[in-house]
């Protein structure tokens, strides 16, 4: 069945790019498909990255997987793109949409980011030749201080002060899943305050700090902060956040460019829209708080007032438009985890319990509780399912470039958003109007 599906792809591969800067060649393992082997240019010079495009079963509905396969001379480039086993991230694949998306595409994308930022790096020894050295070099100056990046340190970095920050400190370090904790205050913030107490109260693990630099080689970056503004209109006001992140943002990126971007600022969608786009990471390593506490609390009710025993999440724009929606399997089971198609049996329920929640509210320290819930996923890897804003476009036929809470799986390599599902009419109004309402708000700032 692969054969079938995959051959037209790899044809127009040969045809389009085999006599240019791709070199293909083919292989079969269990009747999958693996491309191998392209060139691209770095500084002036042709280096040639083997790699290989997985073609399952489900392909091309779904990605090809792609991974490095460097040669025994060769090193892996941890980077924005491409995680320590060698496997490559692009906004191609995260935002893949057949028929829309194809491999021909997705070639050419890795041969602009790879030129940009090589992959691979020749392993060092005494005689090498210094111009094959070259890639290292340049992956040295552009982690600047962080020097010791190949040590596992837990570190995360929590920008903003205030009651969510300190709120997301402590329930940071309740956890005990940290090396070490830096609590920076922005200047433009107007959520300062309680680093001055934390320094004079030292915690352990904490660094106060007002230099961003203090950030650099972080796992995880949380920014908490938000700005003053006189603004009377809304999309004035968010201006005023967006001006702030301008000067924020990039240079966290830049100091921690392997690291989860965690956003909760307000309003939170959109923060993290505008994060992703000044930072220059990608989609899957820029997510924001979203509606992954309202989740916790929906599925608590579910489980513990309703006896379901499943998994919930609340998904869309973090407003009175968001939509609830359960598991298909339930709690421990070891199937596949998706998004149970809407039905006449469970949307009275998941109202009702989603009703329950109501009056919580939004609290500092239960955000900060979430905050670090998330935060305990990515550090530990144990690949729990968050409903977070992500970029949206291309989930469930969404075509417009949005960040809506959605339920991903998280990990050190990032985020992974669950398959699409089919809501209802009502809910599907809903969610298309977050749709609207969040790309029109977009086009009015300025990044």
């Amino acid at each position: 069945m692969t054969t079938a599906r995959s051959m037209p792809c790899i044809q127009r591969i040969r045809q389009q790019w085999t006599t240019a800067r791709l070199s293909v060649s083919l292989g079969t393992v269990d009747d999958r498909f693996a491309l191998t082997a392209f060139s691209s240019r770095y500084a002036g010079r042709s280096y040639n990255f083997p790699i290989q495009l997985w073609l399952m079963d489900s392909f091309p509905v779904t990605p090809p997987i792609c991974l490095l396969r460097p040669t025994p001379n060769m090193a892996v480039r941890v980077g924005r793109h491409v995680d320590a086993q060698g496997r490559i991230y692009l906004p191609v694949l995260h935002n893949w949409d057949h028929p829309k998306s194809n491999v021909v595409l997705l070639m050419a994308e890795m041969i602009s980011k790879f030129e940009q930022e090589p992959p691979l790096s020749a392993k060092s020894s005494g005689g090498e030749d210094p111009e094959k050295l070259l890639a290292s070099i340049s992956n040295i100056q552009s982690e600047g201080e962080q020097r010791h990046h190949d040590q596992p340190i837990n570190k995360v970095s929590v920008i903003g002060g205030g009651d969510l920050g300190m709120a997301t400190i402590m329930s940071i370090l309740a956890k005990g899943i940290v090396d070490k904790l830096v609590f920076i205050d922005v200047a433009e913030s107007s959520t300062k305050g309680g680093s001055g107490d934390l320094e004079i109260f030292s915690l352990p693990k904490v660094e106060v700090s007002k230099d961003l630099s203090a950030s650099a080689g972080s796992r995880v970056v949380v920014v908490t902060a938000n700005a003053w503004s006189d603004e009377k209109s809304y999309v004035g006001v968010v201006q005023t956040n967006v001006d702030m992140y301008r000067g924020v943002i990039p240079t966290l990126a830049r100091l921690s460019p392997k690291a989860m971007m965690i956003i909760a600022s307000q309003p939170v969608d959109i923060m993290t829209h505008v994060a992703w786009r000044q930072s220059g990471l990608p989609p899957t390593h820029v997510i924001g708080a979203g509606c992954n506490l309202d989740s916790e609390r929906l599925s608590q009710v579910l489980n513990i007032s309703l006896n379901t025993h499943k998994q919930a999440w609340v998904i869309g724009e973090l407003s009175d438009s968001k939509v609830a929606v359960m598991s298909n399997i339930g709690l421990g089971s070891k199937l596949t985890m998706q998004i149970a198609p809407s039905s006449s049996a469970s949307k009275p329920l998941l109202e009702r319990a989603l009703d329950m929640t109501k009056h919580r509210g939004q609290r500092s320290w239960s955000v900060g509780l979430s905050l670090a819930d998330i935060i305990q996923t990515v550090l530990t890897g144990r690949s729990k399912v968050h409903s977070i804003s992500t970029l949206a476009q291309g989930w469930g036929g969404v075509v417009s470039e949005v960040f809506l809470s959605l339920p991903c799986i998280l990990g050190a390599n990032g985020s992974t958003r669950l398959a699409g599902t089919t809501l209802g009419s009502e809910d599907n109004a809903k969610l298309q109007r977050s749709i609207a309402s969040l790309a029109d708000l977009m086009t009015k700032l300025r990044l």
